[in-house]
């Protein structure tokens, strides 16, 4: 619009000079356009190969363990790794994005995550296979750390929408792959190698539309955000941890992850021993993941027209409380609800990715904020499910881990509201300075 205005009242006071002028501007803009739709492509594919390398193995993991001689603590470990490697390498994301650029390092991501899920089935021990799943899983941390800031920088005015479809994409990925990969195995031959490493195309493929975008280190598709862009590399660094809704918001991610992985890793089992057979328990677990998408694209969208995100925070919380309650009181019975309810509770997590988008002011802020958010938060996340692992064995039933999934619910519900608040991390870090 800037641009627009500035050629108009350069035609009225010299036309020659406007006239000549314009058809340079044309090629810029044009250029633009076409890379704005290639970051388009490049976030939808990068977002569907996020969880298939979790969910996948998870489908064969049986197999898994067989092929490879693991021990059960060993495949226990597993299922801790990704949350591990999302808390450890996530932080690196924002330096590797300052020295390369966002584009950058996504494309280097998803080329580390096609590598890690073409080695590690053909690794031939159980060492390599965790050494290939740690580079793929270093590829989605930086990844999903990156996402947002990429969504603010190209999108500022679109942040809802563009979240919302990056969310459904994920969770679109993260369903198919834990839906197809069986199936896969056994028409590629029933080799569990070739189930795994058939998802490492995909991944390949999210490589290419971020080639032509390695060498933009922009913070901003349009010239008007370059001289916001130089202000922003010359003000000092962000201390993220004076911010308390920083805090809120890297406490309710890991809740609402821990949330997320116990009902990926138990609810089947749940329902299996409630007397559901197996087939249709792996039906309801798709259920819940499949709510994910629909609705990863509509909350973002409602959670930016809103002052507040507190009340969408308070009606997922709710969804979740009656889900857990379900379990507890008719987990066969209701089961068809139950699943519902907890694949709409389990949307906190692109409501979450949404207000980071939020709650900082520069795209710098974004970064800092997302890295913080996401590298606490998964941290937090990481004893959740081996709990709940414990507390089942030791019990002999699922009173005590449903009792433990509310009562996480409950401080996940509170911290959501403080993260919810119209509030800016970079003032509450100047302000506690």
């Amino acid at each position: 619009m800037m641009s627009l205005m500035a050629g108009k009242e350069t035609e009225t006071a010299t036309p020659t000079t406007a006239r000549t002028a314009a058809p340079e501007r044309s090629p810029v803009t044009a250029t633009r356009a076409w890379a704005a739709r290639l970051v388009v492509v490049g976030i939808v594919l990068s977002a569907v190969n996020l969880r298939p390398a979790i969910t996948s193995l998870g489908a064969l993991l049986a197999e898994v363990r067989d092929g490879l001689g693991m021990s059960g603590s060993v495949a226990g470990l597993l299922t801790s790794v990704p949350p591990l490697c999302f808390a450890v390498f996530g932080v690196m994301a924002p330096r590797l994005a300052r020295r390369f650029g966002p584009a950058a390092v996504v494309c280097a991501g998803m080329a580390a995550v096609t590598a890690g899920l073409l080695i590690r089935p053909y690794a031939g021990s159980t060492a390599g296979f965790l050494a290939g799943s740690a580079l793929a899983l270093m590829g989605i941390a930086v990844s999903n750390v990156l996402m947002p800031v990429i969504v603010k920088r190209w999108f500022p005015d679109r942040v809802g929408s563009m979240t919302g479809l990056y969310s459904m994409a994920l969770a679109a990925g993260t369903s198919v792959a834990a839906a197809v990969t069986v199936p896969l195995a056994d028409a590629l031959g029933g080799s569990w190698q070739t189930g795994l490493a058939v998802w490492a195309g995909l991944a390949a493929v999210a490589v290419l539309p971020w080639v032509p975008l390695v060498r933009d280190r922009g913070t901003a598709p349009a010239p008007e955000a370059e001289a916001p862009a130089r202000t922003e590399r010359q003000q000092p660094a962000l201390r993220i941890t004076r911010s308390r809704t920083a805090w809120a918001l890297a406490v309710f991610f890991g809740l609402q992850a821990t949330a997320a992985y116990i009902t990926m890793g138990w609810m089947a089992q749940i329902f299996r021993d409630a007397g559901v057979s197996a087939s249709t328990a792996g039906l309801l677990l798709a259920v819940t993941m499949v709510m994910g998408v629909p609705l990863a694209f509509v909350i973002p969208r409602v959670a930016t027209r809103l002052p507040h995100q507190g009340p969408i925070v308070i009606a997922l919380g709710v969804c979740g409380l009656a889900g857990y309650a379900g379990l507890y009181l008719a987990p066969a019975g209701g089961a068809w609800a139950w699943a519902v309810l907890l694949g709409v509770s389990n949307c906190a997590f692109p409501l979450a990715l949404t207000m980071v988008g939020m709650r900082a002011r520069t795209g710098a802020g974004v970064a800092q904020l997302s890295a913080f958010a996401q590298s606490t938060g998964y941290l937090i996340s990481i004893p959740g499910p081996l709990l709940v692992g414990v507390l089942y064995q030791h019990s002999g039933g699922w009173g005590l881990p449903i009792a433990l999934m509310v009562g996480l619910m409950i401080p996940q519900m509170a911290v959501g509201v403080l993260a919810g608040r119209d509030r800016i991390v970079e003032d509450e870090a100047a302000a506690s300075a």
